[in-house]
């Protein structure tokens, strides 16, 4: 009696298609880090993403300097910029690159400080200047009514703004742009035409977030939200029993990236983002987020369909190869038919999993 078994196909069914698809991702400018992550996204039903730098380009320009009567344009971007110098955050980027372009000598800061979610703060010319959101300036007793009745019509043209405070007395305000990625509204259209739910989950204010959204067609914000909020935001749709996946590119994304089923980092953005996702979109294209979904899908596909190629060939050749059909038409399994059989199941598995590298994304 000859026992014919098939487990190499069983053992390779998966992995050959995770590793084929990860090529295949790979050439579509998608880093897949783990297998879970690609299996993951084909079930996720909602997306919670991040604005600046994954909705926008995330190279955000200085728009205007709006200086309250005492100060002058120059000498309001020139402690805005050189408190800004310190940080890391993209609207500081685009304040500090204004001022350049502008040609304003920038002052050595002392007593720097960050507050996560709000702004900075520090000494420049033995000036006390805040730098941020209102929420910073009233923490320090700073009234910002005029300042942000100046700020509510940029605010819905969807710039963000940037208030600033000397000594405890308002000085002005600053105004940055972001412009919308060009791939964004397609990526965002085709992802809600496959089910998903996005939602936008940002720092900015309700009024520019609420803005930005209108002109993508998003109807759900969360805006005004820390770091440990954005992760709140998360756990909260986790708890719905849906599958959810993270999209961002900063430091500030990095909680919720991590918590998330699915995190989803733009390459273009920091080390720390790309750290925390399981996710890579290396030229920071939402496109590729359309892409890399499809491309899931097709891989839980394909390893299904290995998995019954495996299954196949034992439920076949074992009852055979045991004399099932013997004593009803004297059917035996010769040795060199199962050594074939057990070998043309590997090479199935394999050519279905190959079909991955041709799938249309």
């Amino acid at each position: 009696m000859v026992i014919i078994a098939c487990p190499c196909a069983l053992g390779l069914a998966t992995p050959i298609s995770v590793m084929v698809a990860t090529g295949r991702g790979a050439t579509a400018g998608v880093l897949f880090k783990d297998a879970a992550a690609l299996e993951k996204l084909a079930r996720v039903s909602t997306l919670l993403i991040d604005k600046t730098g994954t909705l926008t380009e995330g190279r955000p320009r200085l728009e205007t300097v709006e200086p309250v009567p005492g100060w002058t344009e120059q000498d309001l971007l020139r402690l805005g910029a050189s408190l800004e110098r310190a940080s890391e955050h993209p609207l500081a980027r685009a304040i500090v690159e204004g001022a350049d372009g502008r040609g304003i000598e920038l002052l050595p800061v002392s007593n720097f400080g960050s507050v996560t979610g709000q702004g900075v703060a520090g000494t420049v010319a033995g000036l006390e200047v805040l730098l941020g959101n209102a929420r910073l300036l009233e923490s320090r007793g700073v009234a910002v009514g005029a300042l942000e009745e100046r700020a509510r019509a940029r605010r819905e043209r969807g710039e963000t703004l940037v208030l600033v405070a000397v000594n405890g007395a308002p000085a002005g305000l600053l105004s940055v742009a972001d412009p919308i990625r060009a791939s964004t509204p397609p990526a965002l259209a085709a992802l809600v035409a496959d089910g998903v739910d996005v939602v936008m989950v940002t720092g900015d204010s309700r009024a520019t977030a609420v803005a930005v959204a209108g002109r993508l067609g998003l109807s759900r914000v969360e805006a005004e939200v820390t770091p440990d909020r954005k992760r709140a935001v998360v756990e909260e749709w986790q708890a719905r029993g849906r599958p959810v996946a993270m999209a961002g590119d900063g430091v500030n994304d990095a909680p919720a990236l991590a918590k998330a089923d699915v995190g989803i980092a733009m390459g273009t953005g920091t080390d720390v983002a790309i750290e925390s996702a399981g996710i890579t979109l290396l030229h920071g294209d939402l496109g590729s987020l359309v892409r890399a979904r499809r491309l899931s899908r097709a891989t839980m596909t394909n390893i299904r369909q290995n998995l019954w190629f495996s299954f196949g060939y034992n439920a076949l050749g074992v009852p055979i190869a045991a004399g099932l059909l013997y004593p009803l038409v004297g059917w035996l399994l010769s040795p060199m038919v199962a050594s074939a059989a057990m070998a043309l199941s590997s090479v199935s598995v394999i050519a279905n999993a190959l079909r991955l590298r041709k799938v249309p994304l």
